[in-house]
């Protein structure tokens, strides 16, 4: 049983010169030893290294420590290290508190040494402060369905659906159109020259020999509640031979969503750039023709960014200069006569096998020319002028085919999914990951994952890598016999809870519900995400925040 008296352990960090170089660490050491409640005080040259990790384990068994601060970096990386390796030493690892006195202190206070000096002693003095009132906390578990929902059939979704599968997890695949496939079904050619059709045919092939994929084509996704490890999902299908939706949806329960939902081309303005289909078109129509075979022009320009990189649209589609390169290269293959030019803004010809090819045009007589964005090519009937910055001329080249680069969009329908799974999207519809380089494939909303052109426009290589990642992702989820996420979860008292529902207007999550029966508010330990809203909104104090309570947070404030 835990002593009424706390017995506090402050460990303070060099981080090499980090620290140390901007501030007297011995000092700060030799202060947290006199604040009340501290039994020990070290400094460790590197805390989280295996030697200062041993430190605070060997500190909490020889000193008997109830509760453990350390004083180092930034708690967003180092904080779970640390509150693990107390859980280790035999100490609930909610009694552990950090000070960050790198990032907050010593970095901001270079060349200011005794300032940093004592700044530092006011953070460790807080943080004691609010360590002596910390409380034991036991982490939330919840069941898994081991069962994944991928909504999408085209590269990225094969991709994924196939990963989880071949991984022995359930897969329930959902594709909009009637048939598997996406845009690559569209496309004549990858850029290795393989047929895309062949390609997705194959990949098609070998997911439907998977026993454990259930595939619905011409359908949608109708609803979807729940959270994490227990979504609840109705899938409704179409009648091919009606067209009507089938009488009784499809319902199941899942523990994870995937969102592989895709891109479209744009199809542009009947009067934008003079397209109309016959002799302007677009690369997406190029490929049909050229999978086709009946493409008989001799003159053809192909005109970039036509629509993209515009005020409506101020992205860069990616794939629009690889498409035209590798289009333009097939056509002099077949027909090393037809003239080809390719005007241009910037050529986004990224990696090296994309660059070769940009290359390897050039090689083989495809002429590049660069327009200047605010005079943008005037497509006549059988010409094509353009002002050419480089040498202050305008310039004509006469066609009998141009073709439109226009970008990739988000597809149709994604805003009603990003609405059933509660999820963000961009201000160009396509789906906001939590982090462009740390959570890449993630959504901030646990358990739902994208991948491939539905996050942005990928190539064909890029969203099935994607659709891998999202399975292994996944897999660290679905592979646990429970699902385990922290305590800190906002609490709701319900003897003083007046209903008021404040706490629900704020809550980012919808983690929080009005019971009509009880007449006060209730908190879902397993979506909230321990933000804090809704404490700070409670005109009762009925919420709380744990390890975040008024009289933790009072006691850090009496101490600064």
């Amino acid at each position: 049983m835990e002593e009424n008296k706390p017995r506090i352990g402050v460990f303070i960090c060099d981080c090499g010169s980090n620290i140390a170089g901007h501030l007297d660490c011995p000092e700060v050491t030799k202060y947290a030893a006199t604040l009340p409640n501290v039994v020990f005080a070290k400094e460790n040259l590197y805390t989280c290294s295996e030697a200062g990790i041993v430190e605070i384990k060997k500190g909490i068994k020889e000193h008997n420590l109830t509760r453990v601060v350390v004083a180092s970096c930034s708690p967003r990386t180092h904080h779970p290290l640390f509150a693990s390796s107390c859980a280790e030493a035999g100490l609930n690892p909610y009694l552990f508190e950090m000070a960050n006195i790198r990032d907050q202190c010593s970095w901001v206070h270079m060349g200011l040494r005794d300032v940093a000096t004592a700044k530092a002693k006011d953070l460790v003095r807080m943080s004691v402060a609010k360590s002596a009132s910390l409380e034991p906390q036991e982490e939330i578990e919840s069941s898994i369905v081991k069962k994944v929902l991928v909504i999408g059939g085209g590269v990225s979704g094969l991709s994924a659906a196939q990963a989880l599968a071949q991984m022995g997890i359930d897969v329930i695949l959902v594709e909009k159109e009637k048939k598997l496939g996406g845009l690559l079904d569209k496309i004549n050619k990858l850029e290795t020259k393989e047929s895309a059709k062949e390609n997705i045919a194959a990949q098609i092939k070998a997911i439907s020999l998977l026993p454990n994929i259930q595939i619905f084509t011409n359908a949608k996704v109708e609803s979807i509640e729940g959270y994490i490890g227990n979504f609840e999902i109705t899938i409704q299908s179409k009648d091919e031979s009606q067209g009507e939706a089938q009488k009784n949806p499809f319902k199941d329960k899942v523990g994870c969503i995937v969102a592989a939902t895709g891109a479209i081309p744009l199809i542009p303005e009947q009067n934008f750039l003079g397209y109309n289909s016959k002799n302007v078109i677009t690369q997406m129509e190029l490929e049909q023709r050229l999978k086709k075979g009946n493409l008989d022009a001799k003159n053809i320009v192909m005109i970039q960014c036509a629509g993209s990189r515009i005020k409506e649209r101020e992205y860069c589609s990616r794939l629009c200069c690889m498409t035209a390169v590798k289009n333009a290269l097939l056509i002099k293959e077949n027909n090393p006569d037809t003239e080809i030019s390719i005007l241009y803004r910037d050529m986004q010809m990224y990696g090296t096998t994309k660059e070769q090819m940009l290359w390897d045009a050039r090689g083989k007589g495809i002429n590049f020319h660069i327009y200047n964005e605010t005079q943008p090519p005037q497509v006549n009937k059988a010409s094509i002028n353009f002002y050419q910055a480089i040498i202050g001329e305008t310039k004509e080249i006469e066609y009998d085919l141009a073709v439109l680069a226009t970008p990739l969009i988000a597809s149709k329908g994604s805003k009603e999914i990003a609405q059933m799974l509660r999820v963000p999207t961009d201000k160009n519809g396509f789906f906001l990951e939590a982090h462009a380089k740390l959570r890449p494939l993630d959504f901030a909303a646990d358990g739902i994952f994208l991948c491939g052109s539905a996050r942005f426009p990928a190539t064909s290589e890029e969203a099935r890598t994607q659709g891998m990642g999202v399975a292994s992702r996944i897999g660290a989820i679905l592979f646990k016999d429970k699902l385990i996420k922290s305590a800190i979860v906002a609490e709701i008292n319900p003897e003083t809870c007046a209903g008021c529902l404040a706490c629900v207007g704020v809550c980012p999550y919808e983690a929080i519900s009005f019971n009509k029966t009880t007449k006060v508010c209730e908190i879902n330990e397993i979506l909230c995400k321990g933000c804090g809203n809704c404490a700070s909104t409670c005109p009762s104090d009925s919420a709380t925040l744990k390890g975040y309570k008024p009289e933790q947070l009072l006691s850090q404030i009496g101490a600064a």
